[in-house]
C-alpha cells in the first residue's frame, strides 16, 4: 500500500518530508513482530501511527489497546497491565486478567511510557524479552503473544541518565524509532490541515467555512503551535463558530492567538554551544551576561584613561604597562604616545582612546550606560535593518524572528524605516 492510500484512509494531511519519512517507516515495519517506540511532542498524532501498524500487519484482526501509562496511579498500573488475584490487596475482591493477558495475540500501545513506575518497567522488559509475566498476588508465570508499540513526548536517553528510566528497556524498545514531526517542522502542512478542520466544523455547525486573506495565511503559518495538530484543530473550530465574517483577516486571527511568553519578545539569539561562564537557560539570561560584561569592560577603560589623565606619569610607567596587557579590553588599543603621533587626518578603522591635553581635572563623572532590554532590543533591530538595507523579511530572518513580529516592533519603538 502506497503512502497516500495510508493518508486516505486514516485521515492524514500533509506532504512534508519528515512526516512521509514516519510514515514509510511505519508501513515497512507494520508486517513485522518488531517493538516500535514513537517520538513526537504532545498532540502531533502519534496513536495514530499505531493504529496504521497495527492495521497493516498480520495482529490486524486480534484486539488492539491504548493504554496512557500516565493516567494510570501507581498504584494500580502492575494490576491493569498484568491482572492480579483475589486478595492479593485490599480491594483486590476477585481475580482480574490484565491487558497483557486480555489483548494476547493482538497489539498494546503504551503511551506516554516515559511515566511509568520503575517497578513496572521491570516487568515491562522480562514481557518484552520472554513473553512471560506474574500476575500481582500470584506466583504462576504464564505467557501472551503481545506486540507492544510505545510512545513518548519525553528524552527517554536523558531520564535514563537521571535514574528515571531503566537503561536496558529504553534500548529493548527502541528497536525502530518513529520520530513524528511537529507541526513547526512542516509548516507547509499548516494552511491544508487548516482548511480541512474548517470544512468539517461548517458541516457539523451547518455555517459557511471561513477562508484566510493573505495576511492571516502568513500569521497563521508563523505561528509556534505548541500544542500541534490538536491546537490547530481547536483554533479552527473556535474560528468556525465565534467569527462573524468568514473572511478572516490578520487582525482578525490575532483576536483568537494566544499571547505568547515573554521570551518570544526578544529577538532569538543562537544557543551557546559551550560558554566560559556556564549554561544559559534563556536568551534573556544571555542578553543580561553580555550588557554586565560590556558595561564592565567600559568602566575599567574609563577608570584606567582618567587615571592616566590625573596621573601622566603612568603611561609611562610598569603599572600601565602591566595593566596593558592584563585587560584584554586594551590589546588592540595604541599607546598613548602613538595616539598623539597620528595625524589629525588620518582615518582609522576602528575607535581609538582620545587623550586630552588638558590633565588637570578636579572632579568627573561617571555615566552608567543603559541596561534596558528594550533599547537594546530597539538597537539590535535598527542595525539589522540597516544591515539589509530596509528588508524586512531579512532583516526578521537574521534576529530570528517572524516579519509580523518586527513589523509590531517596529510600531512599538517608532522606528522610521
Amino acid at each position: 500500500m502506497d503512502i497516500q492510500s495510508i493518508k486516505n484512509r486514516f485521515g492524514i494531511i500533509g506532504n512534508s518530508q519528515a512526516l512521509n519519512y514516519a510514515l514509510q517507516v511505519a508501513v515497512q515495519v507494520a508486517n513485522t513482530d518488531l517493538t516500535v517506540l514513537i517520538f513526537g511532542e504532545s498532540g502531533v498524532g502519534k496513536e495514530v501511527f499505531s493504529q496504521i501498524i497495527h492495521a497493516l500487519s498480520a495482529r490486524k484482526h486480534n484486539p488492539f489497546i491504548a493504554i496512557n501509562c500516565g493516567a494510570i496511579p501507581e498504584g494500580t498500573i502492575d494490576s491493569e497491565l498484568f491482572g492480579h488475584e483475589k486478595g492479593s490487596f485490599t480491594s483486590a475482591m476477585d481475580s482480574r486478567k490484565g491487558y497483557f493477558e486480555t489483548v494476547s495475540g493482538g497489539t498494546i500501545f503504551l503511551d506516554e511510557i516515559g511515566e511509568m513506575p520503575m517497578g513496572t518497567q521491570a516487568r515491562l522488559l522480562r514481557v518484552l524479552e520472554t513473553g512471560e509475566y506474574i500476575r500481582v498476588g500470584s506466583s504462576k508465570v504464564q505467557k501472551t503473544d503481545v506486540r507492544v508499540i510505545a510512545a513518548t513526548n519525553r528524552d527517554l536517553l536523558e531520564r535514563t541518565q537521571q535514574g528515571k528510566f531503566r537503561e536496558d528497556l529504553y534500548y529493548r524498545l527502541n528497536t525502530v524509532p518513529i520520530r513524528v514531526p511537529s507541526l513547526r517542522d512542516r509548516k507547509e502542512d499548516i494552511p491544508l490541515l487548516f482548511r480541512k478542520f474548517c470544512v468539517d466544523f461548517s458541516e457539523r455547525y451547518k455555517t459557511p467555512s471561513v477562508q484566510l486573506d493573505e495576511d492571516a495565511r502568513t500569521i497563521l503559518i508563523n505561528y509556534p503551535f505548541r500544542g500541534n495538530v490538536r491546537e490547530l484543530k481547536n483554533l479552527a473550530e473556535q474560528i468556525s463558530v465565534l467569527s462573524t465574517d468568514k473572511l478572516v483577516t490578520g487582525n482578525d486571527l490575532k483576536r483568537f492567538l494566544p499571547d505568547q511568553p515573554e521570551i518570544n519578545r526578544l529577538p532569538m539569539l543562537a544557543p551557546p554551544q559551550q560558554h566560559s561562564g556556564g549554561d544559559f537557560s534563556s536568551e534573556r539570561d544571555i542578553l543580561y551576561k553580555l550588557f554586565f560584561d560590556m558595561k564592565k569592560d567600559v568602566t575599567e577603560l574609563k577608570k584606567m584613561f582618567f587615571d592616566i589623565l590625573q596621573n601622566p606619569n603612568l603611561a609611562h610607567g610598569n603599572n600601565f604597562q602591566n595593566n596593558f596587557q592584563d585587560n584584554h579590553i586594551l590589546h588592540n588599543y595604541p599607546s598613548p604616545a602613538e595616539v598623539n603621533a597620528v595625524p589629525a587626518s588620518n582615518t582609522l578603522s576602528s575607535p581609538q582612546p582620545i587623550i586630552l591635553q588638558d590633565s588637570k581635572i578636579d572632579h568627573h563623572e561617571e555615566v552608567e550606560e543603559t541596561l534596558s532590554i528594550a533599547d537594546k532590543e530597539k538597537e539590535l533591530i535598527m542595525k539589522a535593518l540597516k544591515k539589509h538595507k530596509g528588508k524586512r523579511k531579512d532583516a526578521a530572518l537574521d534576529l530570528g524572528i517572524s516579519e509580523r513580529t518586527l513589523y509590531r516592533k517596529l510600531k512599538e519603538y517608532n522606528i522610521n524605516e
